[in-house]
């Protein structure tokens, strides 16, 4: 499992009506390479309101259509949910969540 990568979960945790739903894993890769039994991840919806904390996906990523990972709605799931790869970030989408990441927990990038 690696940051960037995209999971079918069927039967997501909370309150989501639908039966199954794409993730993209965003968690440190400290946390990825640790014991921990969950990862951080962001849903991936249907619908792209253009707002800065969502990056656009689709067919290149692994999906069936175009969607939007929403960086403003952050889980913590249970590896064992996460069986069902579907694809990977490009290193350019993965600058795209980086920065959508920095917006959506109002951090600074680091000062270089």
């Amino acid at each position: 499992m690696k940051r960037g990568e995209l999971y079918r979960v069927t039967k997501p945790p909370g309150n989501d009506p639908k039966q199954h739903r794409f993730f993209v894993v965003v968690s440190r890769n400290a946390l990825i390479d640790s014991k921990f039994s969950t990862v951080i991840c962001a849903p991936i919806y249907t619908t792209h309101d253009g707002l800065s904390t969502q990056v656009a996906v689709g067919i290149a990523e692994g999906l069936t259509h175009d969607s939007s990972i929403h960086c403003d709605a952050l889980m913590s799931i249970s590896r064992s949910m996460l069986t069902q790869y579907a694809g990977r970030l490009s290193v350019a989408k993965l600058e795209e969540l980086q920065q959508a990441l920095l917006i959506a927990l109002d951090l600074q990038p680091n000062a270089t």
